[in-house]
This record gives structure tokens, sequence and C-alpha cells, in this order.
């Protein structure tokens, strides 16, 4: 372990000779309490570079006793699980994902929509934002009077993670333009504004769009059922347990018909994967019973 911290040296005021094993495994332990990740011990580093920071802000001088500050502290406790858990992401990222929600289910949502109904869209785990807006704007479509009309109907987006900073970068809607130009040009020229090479999301693309603050594994205070959820490279992280008690929960919270998209390296597993048909690649359909 120490060869694989020593990179780690140069962060000010910490020294690996003050973080080992039963630290680390302490952090795991709590870090799978509270959000179900499992940090396996090839992530012994990732969890020395991104705590030793939290670590000296603290004015703790060792992780153990940041480990036993973050047993008593929940809000400090709260910081470093999302130090842990923001993962990277991207604009249109697993584009096959989006193609698939533009030309199999925007056609019948948007009649939907215009027939009176309601349209309930989750991105769960939606990290910086860059899911969500991908699929705001996919949803929305190029003409801008089309969407505009499709926004001011009953529809939602609801943006949720456990992280509180990468939530507000999301809620920010700013991205550095080169990383939005994966998106089709057709949509990026009509929901987005350029300036000084930062892209921002335009009002009217985020007038349906909601976020909030929820760790998958607690309490999920929405009430109805979602047309789609979009849940991809999250259950990566967790255990077979986690991942089909979290898969039966959105077979529950899905409508009949309801789409779930999840990355490309998951599966639906477990008990509840029966209340699912396969619909595409890593997309999911739930069955009308």
């Amino acid at each position: 372990m120490s060869s694989a911290l020593a990179f780690a040296e140069p962060l000010p005021g910490i020294s690996p000779s003050v973080y080992g094993p039963a630290d680390f495994k302490a952090i795991s332990e709590i870090v799978y309490s509270q959000a179900g990740i499992v940090l396996p011990d090839g992530k012994s580093m990732l969890v020395y570079s991104r705590l030793a920071p939290m670590v000296r802000a603290s004015n703790c001088s060792t992780f153990a006793n940041y480990v036993e500050l973050i047993r008593k502290d929940t809000a400090e406790q709260a910081r470093a699980v999302a130090a842990l858990t923001t993962n990277h992401t991207y604009f249109y990222r697993e584009s096959h994902h989006f193609e698939h929600f533009e030309q199999e289910l925007r056609p019948n949502l948007l009649r939907r929509l215009a027939a009176g109904d309601r349209l309930r869209i989750w991105s769960a785990g939606c990290s910086s934002g860059e899911e969500t807006w991908s699929l705001a704007m996919t949803l929305l479509g190029p003409d801008r009077a089309e969407g505009r009309r499709i926004a001011s109907q009953d529809l939602r987006l609801l943006a949720s993670d456990l992280a509180p900073h990468a939530l507000k970068a999301a809620s920010q809607a700013s991205y550095a333009t080169k990383d939005v130009e994966a998106v089709p040009q057709a949509l990026r020229q009509t929901w987005t504004r350029d300036a000084n090479g930062t892209s921002t999301m335009t009002d009217e693309l985020r007038s349906f769009v909601r976020f909030r603050l929820l760790n998958l594994l607690g309490e999920w205070p929405m009430k109805g059922r979602f047309d789609v959820i979009f849940c991809r490279n999250v259950m990566i992280y967790f255990d077979n347990p986690t991942k089909e008690k979290l898969v039966s929960r959105f077979a529950g919270a899905l409508a009949p018909g309801g789409y779930l998209y999840i990355g490309h390296s998951e599966r639906v597993t477990g008990p509840a994967a029966e209340q699912f048909q396969v619909a595409g690649p890593t997309i999911y359909r739930r069955t009308q019973a």
C-alpha cells in the first residue's frame, strides 16, 4: 500500500505514514453504509488523494482522527462520501441511449403531452449534469418554437445526486464549450449560449428541470411514477444485493410501459428483472402488469 500512496506525498501537511489499511477499511465501511458503494483495495490511492485535503482542512493530524470525526459529524461525513462517489461523466455519453430516446420514445411522449398528460423523467445519479442536459435537449429537439411548447406543458425532469458540489455544478448549467461539442450541433445551437469558451443552457431548457439532493439508498420523497429513468454508471459501484434492491425500487417507481436506461456495463438483475423487457442495449421497458 505504501508504494501506491507515494504519489500523494506532495499534498501539504499530510504524509502517507498517517494513512494505513485500518483507515482505508474504516472509510470503506462508512461509504458502503451511506452510499452502498464498494471500494475495493485498489481504490486505496483514490481515497487518500481525495480525502487528504479534507483531513488537512479539518485540522486532523491523521486519517484515524478524521475517521473519528466523520463518525460523529454527519455533515462532514456527507462531504467525505460525496468526495469519494463523484465520478467523471460527459455530454451525450453512450449516445445510443439518446438516439433511442429521440427515435423510439420522444414521438409518443410528445403526443401524450399534447393530449394533456403529465410527463416525468428522472436522471438518477446525475453527477455534474451532463446527462441531464443532454436528455433535456434531446427531448425538446432542435426546433425552438416546438421546444418552447413542450417545455410549457406538464413536464418535469428530476436530476438527483448525493453529492452537493456535483448538484451545484449541474444546476449552474455552464460548461466549457469544448465539452458540449459531443451534443448534436442543431441541439447545441438552439439550447445553449456561448461566450468566452463557456456554454450555458438557456432559460427555456432550464425551466422544466428540477434538482434534488438524494441518496438512492435512502428515502425517495417523490410522488407519482416516472415515465423514463436514466440511472447510468451508478450501479457498477454497488454489490449484488444493493443492485437488486435498487432495480426493485426502480420497477416500483416506473409507470407501466416506462423505460429504464442503465450503463453499458450494467445489467438488470434479481427478482425484479422479471418486471422488465429488454428494449435495446442496456435499455429496459417496464412490463404493463
